[in-house]
């Protein structure tokens, strides 16, 4: 195997690193503090060609794959940026993946190369309060008429849907207990965040507050068939196809977290002296920093290995699962060695490292918990009897 870091994939951390450079620390916490979407980042970001990097070439975008899009992600995260900064960007990076696969070409070319420059905004509304993970028990239903829908219900922790212009939305077109497997009947549009019959409230949350997460309230929504992705009745099947790229860019972007904690930690315990040297020589502070790299480097490992995987076009569950796991673990191990680096100053917002740390903890429940993956893979992989459902 070939381990050597490929030119192109070098030239895009540079690249990047040097955008994420205007943008420090005190930059991220006072998005975070005002609860402000980060859009001077988002500018940059679209204005260099990050935005639609993984949006094929025929739409304005870069035609890259999934590697190329999880080290953008993982060194907006690394910068000091956390998941404020990549969760700004991310949607926009992949989160239009149903469209380019199964989209007809009238729909990508309304929306894509919007999408790629940075235009449009674009949340993703599939979770529900009395469904949760239970993905096929949605109750947002939209039901056919005329040449279009009409769509009632409710999600919750849409994100992005203040800034959002569309949302690639999932609902039920028929009832569930009409259905042959609990997994049909469920149909996917791209539909209008801004009409009257939405209506979009935040919700009060721990961190990541530069980019809200909403409940949003569809009150007969029109939706017109031509926002309608592919076939009605096949949006779960097609929201399937991008799990596994899912879990290898959040798994980059954990990786980030994780590398952005060690840095500070690190220059922390170099210059703090107490006893008349700097506690970084002392191994209770050293050894946990020493452990959080080692942990870091291994998930790295498992998250390349996974979308390489992915860009070959080979099966890639048990790994990109894998990767998710191992990165959110060593990510959240990460910033808590470093607040405990800090000791009481890891406490205060003015060393950053508790805004990482409250960052690095979503990386264990979203998008999915840890609980899940190891559903997964003891079910999939080691061939143990299902757990639930």
């Amino acid at each position: 195997m070939d381990f050597a870091e490929h030119e192109d994939h070098r030239a895009i951390r540079e690249a990047v690193r040097d955008v994420c450079g205007r943008f420090d620390d005190d930059y991220w916490m006072r998005c975070e503090t005002d609860h402000e979407f980060p859009w001077d980042f988002y500018q940059q970001m679209a204005k260099g060609g990050w935005i639609g990097i993984a949006i094929p070439e025929a739409y304005g975008g870069g035609g890259q794959g999934i590697t190329e899009a999880s080290l953008v992600l993982e060194e907006v995260a690394a910068s000091g940026a956390c998941m404020n900064g990549a969760s700004a960007i991310h949607l926009s990076i992949f989160g239009m993946h149903p469209v380019v696969l199964h989209g007809d070409e009238v729909l990508k070319a309304r929306y894509l190369p919007r999408v790629a420059s940075g235009d449009l905004h674009v949340a993703f509304g599939v979770t529900e309060p009395d469904a949760g993970l239970d993905t096929t028990s949605i109750t947002t239903r939209a039901t056919r008429d005329g040449d279009g829908y009409v769509v009632r219900g409710r999600k919750v922790w849409t994100s992005k849907a203040l800034e959002s212009e569309r949302v690639l939305l999932l609902t039920r077109t028929t009832p569930k207990d009409r259905c042959a497997r609990p997994t049909d009947g469920m149909t996917l549009f791209v539909a209008d965040l801004r009409d009257p019959a939405v209506h979009i409230n935040p919700i009060a949350k721990l961190g990541r507050n530069a980019v809200a997460s909403c409940e949003v309230v569809y009150d007969d929504l029109v939706v017109p068939e031509s926002d309608r992705v592919g076939e009605e009745g096949h949006g779960f099947k097609y929201l399937l196809d991008g799990l596994n790229a899912e879990r290898v860019l959040v798994a980059s972007e954990a990786l980030g977290i994780g590398r952005a904690s060690v840095r500070r930690a690190v220059a922390y315990a170099k210059q703090r002296v107490v006893f008349g040297r700097p506690i970084g020589q002392n191994q209770g502070v050293s050894f946990p920093l020493a452990e959080a790299h080692a942990r870091l480097r291994a998930a790295e490992l498992a998250v390349r290995e996974a979308s390489w995987r992915l860009d070959a076009g080979l099966l890639a569950g048990e790994q990109a699962n894998s990767a998710k796991f191992l990165a959110s673990d060593a990510a959240f191990k990460a910033a808590d060695a470093a607040v405990q680096t800090h000791g009481g100053f890891g406490y205060a917002c003015e060393y950053h490292v508790e805004r990482y740390f409250r960052e690095a903890r979503l990386q264990r429940l979203a998008p999915i918990p840890q609980e899940m993956v190891l559903n997964y893979l003891a079910e999939h992989v080691l061939g143990l009897p299902r757990s639930y459902g």
